[in-house]
Order: structure tokens, then C-alpha cells, then sequence
């Protein structure tokens, strides 16, 4: 299990962006491989760096600070450095080479940039969530150019290396006694370019095309609004030499007529007709498995709430488990009632004690004060 990230930087779980952006600055500055050879160093540069990824989002931290670690992964934002990019961390930070702002010789050119990850917003019913589906999805990306095999180039030819940066992909600029490193705007940073002669017509030398892809995506029993399915690969194709990115699934749940869910546990209002309330009997219920039968007790109040227990929805952690459905009876009240229904009432409510007013009681009273 990875460390508390609030720990990791060493600030307070209240802490403000500029307080969490400051932390992780002197974290970089103290664990950077470049800068300190310990052993160690570089695990807990790579964990500042997570930390730093998660808790600089609102999204990730909010998520963070309610469900912790399992909550990110749940949602496809789990811990894997893979999907940190430092490089945009270090960019947007300290606006430029890291390594060369601190005096180091830096590692050269960064590589092949990783493909960039996608998000598919899919629309399911409630009850497709409550038992699971498979889907069949089109989704638009960039992939790996089949004419050129993703390196941009006519069959026979070959890009050239960039002029500007000598391969590395980046320059040096000296500011002062400082020397930046910063991505090479020729090539941008690929440290090679291709000649317009030689490019591959099919993708213009970019190595990549776009299409549209079929596929089919499972999602679980239980699934709600806002999880996110992670498909490892499914994104838009890398620059070549580096791997694609992911595709996000992100669920969103339609809402029922009947039933409303919260987390695995289903709740539903039933109507009961009053002599069942009074004297007890059994009715059948809907539940998201089918009708259920319910035994209402004698004397049974308008709101009385009784539970089905394991008639909910499957937890999404804990496999072969399901929530409860809640079941909230009202008394139903007729209103195509017949004279001798009517009449019955009547002579229950005299029993009773209880005073029920005669048709046409008020337009009698009126008459007689207006009168």
C-alpha cells in the first residue's frame, strides 16, 4: 500500500495548491537522481512525484480524501508512475530542463513521448448497471500509420538528424550562471526530422493516422455515475518507440422511474392499500431481480420502511456481495371510490371518533353566512 501522500510531502491534509506545489519543489530538489546518487533517492523522488500528481488535482484529491488509494484506482487513477508525466510536471514548475536549472548535465533527450490517453463517455439505463453489459463503442484516436509501420518515412528512406539539438531533441540556452535545457524547436524533440520528399504520403510523416475503432467494453455489475474503466493500450498511438496511451471508460447512469441506488443499496417507494397497512397481510414488491414478496405488519404507519436484505446491487470490491433494497410504504389512498364503499368509510370513521365531512358541507356553510 502506498504511503499517506500528505505524509510524503510532509504538509497537512488542509494544505493550500501553493503549499503542496512548494513542498513538492523541495522534494524534487532534494531526491532528483541527477542531483543526489543515494540509494533511494530515486524511489522516493518517483513517490514525491505521485503525490504531487494526485494531490495538484482537484478531481484526484478530492477522490483521494474521501475514499483514499482504492478510490483512485476504482476510478483508473490509481498509483503507476507510468502515467505521471514528469517531464509536464517539471515543465510547468520550473519552465524548463530541471536538471540543468540545478547545475547537473541533465540525461539528454527526454524519448518518445507515450500516447495521449482518451475518454469515452457512455450512457447506460439503470438496470444495465445494476446487472452489468457489454457495449459496443466506436471510438476516434490516432494509430500506429500501417503504410509506413509508424515511422513516417516512404519505403527505402529515413528520417535525418535534426540539425539544431545534434539527435538530443533538446538546446541549451545559458541565462547567466544558469544553463536551461528546453525541447528543440525544430524537431521538437524527436532529435530527427524527415525530409518532405521522403514522408510517407499516407500519414504525412507523422507516423500516425486517425480512424475509428470498434470495440467492446464490459462493465461490471453495480457500476455507477463517475467510475471510470481503464483499457491499457486503447489510446492514441505513441511517437515511435513509445508505447500507447490508455482509453478511460467514464460511466454515467440514467436515472429510473421506480428505483433510486445509493452506492449498492436500491430504494424504492411502494403504495399499500389502507386495510393492509391496518390489519397485516403480504404484497408483492419489484426489486432490481424481480417481484419479491413482503409481509406488511398489522398497524403498519404511512412511511414505515422495511429492508430486503442482498435485493440490492452487487459491491463493485467485494465480490459475491450485494447491498439491501429499502422499501418504503405509503397508504394508498383511492379515488374512484363507489357510494357503498364511501358509505363503509363513513360508518368506520363514526366508530371511530373521527369526523368526516358530508358532501356538499362547505357550499351549505357559505350559504348560510352569505344568506
Amino acid at each position: 500500500m502506498p504511503r499517506d501522500y500528505y505524509e510524503v510531502l510532509g504538509v497537512q491534509r488542509s494544505a493550500s495548491a501553493a503549499e503542496i506545489k512548494k513542498a513538492y519543489k523541495s522534494a524534487a530538489r532534494k531526491y532528483h537522481p541527477d542531483l543526489n546518487k543515494e540509494e533511494g533517492a530515486e524511489d522516493k523522488f518517483k513517490e514525491a512525484t505521485e503525490a504531487y500528481d494526485v494531490l495538484s488535482s482537484d478531481d484526484k484529491r478530492g477522490i483521494y480524501d474521501q475514499f483514499g488509494h482504492d478510490g483512485l484506482k476504482g476510478r483508473g487513477m490509481g498509483p503507476d508512475m507510468t502515467h505521471v508525466n514528469v517531464h509536464d510536471i517539471f515543465e510547468s514548475l520550473f519552465g524548463g530542463g530541471f536538471a540543468d536549472l540545478f547545475g547537473g548535465g541533465g540525461r539528454g533527450r527526454r524519448g518518445p513521448r507515450r500516447g495521449a490517453d482518451l475518454e469515452y463517455p457512455l450512457s447506460i439505463s439503470f438496470m444495465e448497471a445494476a446487472h452489468g453489459v457489454t457495449k459496443e463503442i466506436t471510438v476516434p484516436r490516432r494509430v500506429d500509420c500501417v503504410t509506413c509501420d509508424g515511422n513516417g518515412t516512404k519505403e527505402g528512406k529515413s528520417a535525418t538528424t535534426c540539425g539544431t539539438c545534434g539527435g538530443v531533441g533538446q538546446v541549451i540556452s545559458a541565462q547567466g550562471f544558469l544553463r536551461i535545457r528546453t525541447t528543440c524547436p525544430t524537431c521538437r524533440g524527436q532529435g530527427s526530422s524527415i525530409a518532405a520528399s521522403d514522408r510517407c504520403p499516407a500519414c504525412s510523416g507523422s507516423g500516425r493516422v486517425r480512424e475509428n475503432t470498434d470495440m467492446e467494453v464490459r462493465i461490471p455489475a453495480g457500476s455507477y455515475s463517475g467510475l471510470q474503466i481503464r483499457h491499457t493500450g486503447e489510446g492514441e498511438a505513441g511517437e515511435p518507440g513509445a508505447p500507447p496511451g490508455d482509453l478511460y471508460v467514464t460511466v454515467q447512469v440514467e436515472p429510473h422511474q421506480l428505483f433510486k441506488r445509493d452506492g449498492p443499496d436500491v430504494y424504492v417507494t411502494i403504495p399499500v392499500p389502507y386495510p393492509i397497512m391496518a390489519l397485516g397481510g403480504d404484497i408483492v414488491v419489484p426489486t432490481v431481480h424481480g417481484e419479491e414478496q413482503l409481509h406488511v405488519k398489522r398497524g403498519s404507519e404511512s412511511g414505515h420502511v422495511s429492508v430486503l436484505r442482498g435485493k440490492g446491487v452487487d459491491h463493485l470490491r467485494r465480490r459475491g456481495q450485494k447491498g439491501d433494497q429499502h422499501v418504503r410504504l405509503v397508504v394508498e389512498v383511492p379515488t374512484d371510490l363507489s357510494e357503498e364503499e364511501q358509505e363503509l368509510l363513513r360508518q368506520l370513521a363514526d366508530m371511530r371518533g373521527t369526523g368526516v365531512q358530508e358532501p356538499g358541507f362547505w357550499k351549505s356553510l357559505f350559504d348560510k353566512i352569505t344568506g
